[in-house]
């Protein structure tokens, strides 16, 4: 497999991607269920369980949460873009973009090496 030797931007720009999805997921968990008021309901019981489908009435989100949501897809648009179209992607052959991208997608996911942190 090949090693690419990414700029820094292009990093840090991936890096900030990362974080920002993470928190904006993180954000979107204390959330309501919907983003408008809407009235909880309840399923029928599943087949072969006493499983029974619901959900709480949704109170819908503030006009703080939707601006915060706002604000992160705006930020997770923004550092898409930037990754995706950085210059960096234009010095690699046809086929070695796809490949690139996914190791630049995992570049924190493998472990330091001893000759790296020398």
């Amino acid at each position: 497999m090949t090693t690419y030797d990414f700029p820094q931007d292009l990093r840090d720009a991936q890096t900030a991607l990362h974080r920002t999805r993470s928190e904006y997921e993180q954000y979107a968990q204390t959330l309501p269920w919907s983003a408008e008021p809407m009235p909880g309901w309840q399923a029928d019981k599943q087949l072969h369980s006493d499983y029974r489908p619901s959900k709480p009435d949704s109170p819908g989100y503030t006009s703080e949460q939707h601006q915060q949501v706002a604000a992160f897809r705006k930020r997770l648009l923004d550092l898409s873009i930037k990754v995706s179209t950085h210059p960096f992607w234009q010095t690699l052959g046809s086929g070695l973009v796809v490949e690139g991208r996914m190791q630049l997608k995992h570049m924190d996911d493998q472990p330091e090496t001893v000759a790296e942190a020398a």
